[in-house]
């Protein structure tokens, strides 16, 4: 009988359990390495004064491709955790007292449209069928296939081209509505996967269709509840768990991956490694000795990467019944705020937030009578700012809940009950994140696709990528199907390793778009 592959996949996000569950549903020996006490990368949960706070990702969208992870071992999601919609998908608020409540509820999603600008509703029509045909081409066909070479590029560029990649998503929402409001409403989604509306190529506008077609969605428990989903999965196919296993090398021989040494000195033999760590940390630490990956060290140290986050995470002795599930709080400035986050490395003054009260969808989160929260502000990373936040992230902290107090919280200070900051610092420390960014290297249309990370790398022989660094990107669907094409490349490698047998099946589900007011919970 031949020996099991075995194999170690560093980083429990999103992406590498994903990897992990399809690795150890094929048959091959996965441990799963993490540096924290928990697992969930940045989706990390604390508790606190009886709060439960989800530290990263809490917008998740395309539920379909989580749902194709447990079948994959044969297994149904909703077996594990419970997934209900979001109504809306986000209230949009501005200074000016504009409010806007995107959902793909037709009939009212018209109806604040034409309020807004009678003029814009036809414009919007045709937005979305653009926004549709990106998601046919970029998401459905594209988002789970690796570009191994450039030639995998060249096959897609004719249409590309002809969707406009080469076109900003402020730029391709501008061609189609014309009122303000509505142009930062349909375009701020790149911000959710770390790239400035002004340059990440309009293929992003699929995120548009996306939303529309399958819903917004957040797990009963938190997002915390859906990391435990896929543990529990992976632990039942048998897969093995490290907490507080930090690692400081990949080792290497002859361009060939040999095994892991960790923090403590110890070492430990794999077949293969998949690393759902950052990239620049993966390539520039723990593979800098490895003389082959100079090239490619160099290429990391040129990336632009993706802007930073202030995050601070509190909760209330109050409800605050006015403030939706996902909040979008836009300041008085939109593209020069983003030049100043982007491109001048300026913290400005005033600033755009996400304010998350998932208190209304799971009450559960909070003591009863009371609401947690997290609110984050996008800020430039440390490689344009070199910022000491030890000094600055109180300050700033108190800032932002100053500004929400004032415009659309009132009396907050005096209701806070517990309240922690996360700063770039943090980000680049904890998490290992090159220069603090938030979402690894930004998403610009030279950065994409085959001129993102390999899902596999060409020049060291076992090493692979899963995550935000690689293709397809940042966000939950980006992250999960980068596990499926880093899957598809292992399997290549390793054709004779015998899969587990499945004890059911469940296809892949694309759902038609709903225009009814509640999206159907999912899964069924």
């Amino acid at each position: 009988m031949s020996k099991p592959v075995k194999c170690a996949v560093i980083g429990s996000g999103f992406g590498g359990l994903a990897l992990a569950i399809r690795l150890q549903a094929q048959g091959f020996q996965t441990v799963l390495l993490e540096k924290r006490d928990k697992p969930g990368g940045r989706a990390y949960v604390f508790e606190d004064e009886g709060f439960t706070f989800d530290a990263g990702p809490t917008v998740i969208t395309a539920p379909e491709c989580l749902e194709e992870v447990f079948a994959s071992a044969g297994k149904k999601m909703s077996d594990y955790v419970e997934l209900v919609p979001v109504m809306p998908f986000y209230r949009l608020l501005w200074e000016d007292g504009t409010q806007f409540d995107y959902s793909n509820d037709e009939a009212e999603l018209k109806k604040q449209i034409l309020k807004l600008s009678p003029k814009d509703w036809d414009g919007y029509q045709r937005f979305l069928e653009y926004s549709k045909a990106v998601f046919d081409e970029g998401y459905t066909k594209l988002a789970h296939v690796p570009f191994p070479n450039f030639w995998s590029m060249i096959k897609v560029a004719p249409q590309l081209v002809k969707l406009q990649a080469f076109r900003s998503v402020y730029s391709m929402v501008s061609k189609f509505v014309k009122e303000e409001h509505l142009r930062q409403a349909f375009s701020f989604h790149s911000l959710l996967v770390g790239g400035n509306p002004f340059k990440t190529s309009s293929i992003y506008t699929l995120i548009h269709y996306l939303e529309r077609n399958w819903g917004v969605y957040f797990p009963i428990g938190g997002t915390g509840a859906l990391v435990k989903a896929m543990v529990k999965l992976f632990k039942e196919l048998g897969g093995e768990l490290r907490l507080n296993s930090e690692v400081s090398e990949i080792l290497t021989n002859d361009k060939k991956v040999q095994g892991i040494r960790f923090g403590d000195g110890s070492t430990e033999a794999f077949d293969f490694v998949a690393s759902n760590a950052d990239v620049g940390h993966t390539y520039l630490k723990l593979l800098k000795d490895e003389e082959a990956l100079a090239p490619t060290r160099k290429w990391v140290e040129t990336r632009d990467y993706s802007m930073s986050l202030v995050v601070v995470y509190f909760g209330t002795n109050k409800k605050y019944e006015n403030i939706k599930h996902h909040t979008i709080c836009f300041g008085p400035r939109y593209k020069e705020l983003l030049d100043d986050i982007f491109e001048k490395g300026t913290l400005a003054d005033d600033f755009s937030l996400y304010l998350h009260r998932p208190t209304e969808t799971d009450p559960g989160l909070a003591p009863e009578g009371c609401d947690g929260f997290y609110v984050l502000s996008p800020v430039p990373h440390q490689g344009l700012a070199d910022i000491d936040w030890d000094k600055t992230g109180p300050v700033y902290a108190d800032k932002i809940l100053k500004y929400l107090e004032t415009h659309y919280m009132p009396g907050l200070t005096d209701s806070l009950v517990t309240q922690r900051v996360f700063t770039p610092k943090d980000f680049e420390t904890t998490l290992n994140s090159r220069f603090g960014s938030a979402f690894s290297i930004e998403p610009v249309l030279t950065q994409s696709a085959y001129f993102r990370t390999q899902n596999k790398d060409k020049r060291v022989e076992g090493l692979y990528f899963v995550g935000a660094g690689t293709h397809p990107g940042a966000g939950v669907p980006g992250v999960v199907n980068s596990a499926k094409a880093t899957m598809g490349v292992i399997q290549s490698d390793f054709p004779r390793v015998r899969p587990r047998p499945a004890e059911s099946t469940v296809a892949r589900s694309h759902r038609p778009m709903s225009s009814s007011q509640e999206s159907p919970a999912w899964p069924n």
